[in-house]
């Protein structure tokens, strides 16, 4: 099964919520926590890596939180995902090329199509994609 991690879901939809409701007001990490039953130590992990890395502006204080640094227009799906958990890949062989079978797979070139195709999808699709509904 093909499928985002968690850490991908809940920094989605902590985005996806801060573009809708920060009306230009940083919206704090515990708030995102308990409107979707999220682990708040986990969340703010994930809160500080994007901000880290420019998509999300933190904001000490009391009346800090998050707020969107960019636009969601300007950050692609597979930018983001390899942000948080590495290389994209369907099968270690397509990231990884320590593979004991390298040599004698069948399946590789396949794959590694399949896996490309996949790659594009994401590079085409936006954030915006995501929290606008395409």
């Amino acid at each position: 099964m093909i499928k985002l991690t968690k850490t991908v879901e809940y920094a989605l939809i902590s985005i996806n919520y801060i573009e809708k409701n920060a009306e230009n007001k940083p919206i704090p990490s515990k708030l995102i926590s308990s409107h979707f039953s999220i682990p708040e130590d986990l969340l703010a992990k994930i809160l500080q890596k994007l901000a880290k890395s420019g998509i999300l502006k933190s904001v000490q204080g009391s009346y800090g939180g998050y707020k969107l640094n960019n636009s969601t227009n300007d950050i692609n799906l597979i930018d983001f995902i390899e942000l948080l958990e590495g290389p994209v890949g369907i099968v270690d062989c397509t990231v990884d090329k320590g593979c004991s079978l390298l040599n004698y797979c069948n399946i590789r070139k396949p794959i590694r199509l399949i896996n490309n195709n996949i790659r594009i999808v994401l590079e085409k699709t936006a954030l915006s994609d995501i929290t606008k509904g395409i």
